[in-house]
């Protein structure tokens, strides 16, 4: 029988309290303002590359004053080992200087004024209201889209992060989502991998929808009726 939506998340997130009771970001910060030009800095890049580079700009550029002072041409050579470091030194750049001119020099807190910011879609919105204001949102990146998917979270119809993270709000209670966020980035950075997942030693095998799918699969009765099928065809 099929299990209920809500039972599988309240199965889920009973796995992940005892397999990752302390869940939070890898990306190296100091304060929001640092988280931002991190989390920034960490699109399509990994969080292992982010954290080499920023120790030495974060030392030189403390403030949003100081980065909104410098070119973009300067901020290039601090990010240059980053993804598409042309285009994000000139966010960082923009970004500093909109905090300075509009926000007082402080990283809002909300969604509204995080997304004017320069370099700064929903998702990295999402991962600040998350980690600086603990709000309950839900950012989608590859991994929390991928996991929420094979695990059965999030319906097929879920084709884009917006759909998403709209469903794992309407299901994770609000007090978790924050944390949630968190587990399925790290369950899919070590254990459900895009290539080549860990299934046979994951706490979720037997719960996920992936797994029991390549479980119908490897049954003998269900392999020979995709035998006679393939006959026919």
């Amino acid at each position: 029988m099929k299990m209920k939506k809500q039972e599988l998340y309240q199965k889920v997130t009973n796995y992940f309290m005892q397999a990752i009771p302390v869940a939070e970001t890898e990306l190296h910060y100091d304060n929001p303002f640092h988280l931002l030009i991190a989390v920034i800095l960490s699109a399509q890049c990994t969080d292992k590359r982010v954290n080499q580079i920023t120790p030495a700009l974060f030392r030189d550029y403390p403030t949003p004053e100081a980065l909104a002072a410098a070119s973009p041409e300067v901020i290039f050579e601090y990010i240059r080992s980053v993804s598409y470091p042309n285009n994000k030194a000139k966010h960082l750049v923009g970004m500093a200087k909109m905090l300075v001119n509009d926000y007082n020099s402080l990283v809002p807190d909300t969604l509204e004024q995080l997304i004017k910011l320069p370099g700064v879609g929903r998702k990295t919105a999402n991962v600040i209201l998350s980690v600086v204001f603990n709000e309950a949102a839900m950012a989608v990146d590859t991994h929390v889209f991928r996991v929420s998917h094979r695990i059965g979270l999030v319906p097929d119809s879920c084709k884009t992060p917006f759909s998403t993270e709209k469903y794992l709000m309407k299901y994770f209670p609000k007090e978790v989502v924050p944390t949630a966020h968190h587990w399925l980035i790290l369950h899919g950075r070590y254990v459900c991998t895009a290539r080549n997942p860990l299934c046979d030693t994951c706490g979720l095998n037997g719960i996920c929808s992936e797994s029991l799918r390549k479980k119908t699969n490897n049954n003998p009765l269900s392999q020979a009726i995709q035998r006679k099928k393939i006959k026919k065809s």
